[in-house]
């Protein structure tokens, strides 16, 4: 088992929680970037940058990562390319993408592009907070010990 971060966008802080985990469990860690990442005292976490360009990194990941792994994402439509091909996907506020939400939330998203793009929608995702924070921890480490026992999270 392996976790895997979409890590362009993904919060410096969901990163720490993922990273104390991975020590914790002896869980093997892959952050995946168009840039370069800082560099990690870790040997469980590995950093790797791919070719610049839209969905690079998503493309990596969808086709890299295996059914008992975890994808960590805001991304949806990576995360309902993972769900579909049977993998575990988790947003960094601590929500599980499953085969019943996801393409809710993918016609949420898209229903939200065209309004900003019509000008009847502005902004995207409300400012990070604590709680979302504690969510994630929580949700985390709810999904991981799951998966260690042999079963799919709920």
């Amino acid at each position: 088992m392996k976790i895997w971060i979409d890590a362009d966008a993904c919060p410096r802080v969901i990163k720490e929680i993922i990273f104390r985990a991975s020590e914790r469990l002896s869980l093997p860690v892959l952050l995946v970037a168009n840039k370069s990442l800082s560099k990690h005292n870790s040997e469980l976490i590995e950093s790797i940058v791919v070719a610049d360009g839209f969905d690079v990194a998503d493309d990596y990941i969808a086709e890299h990562a295996a059914p008992e792994d975890m994808v960590i994402t805001a991304d949806i439509p990576l995360a309902a390319r993972v769900v579909s091909n049977g993998g575990v996907a988790l947003d960094p506020r601590g929500e599980l993408y499953t085969e019943e939400n996801v393409g809710e939330r993918l016609s949420m998203r898209d229903l939200m592009m065209e309004l900003r793009s019509e000008g009847f929608a502005q902004g995207g995702p409300g400012q990070f907070s604590l709680t979302d924070r504690q969510r994630f921890a929580s949700s985390l480490d709810s999904m991981l010990t799951q998966m260690l026992r042999g079963k799919r999270p709920v």
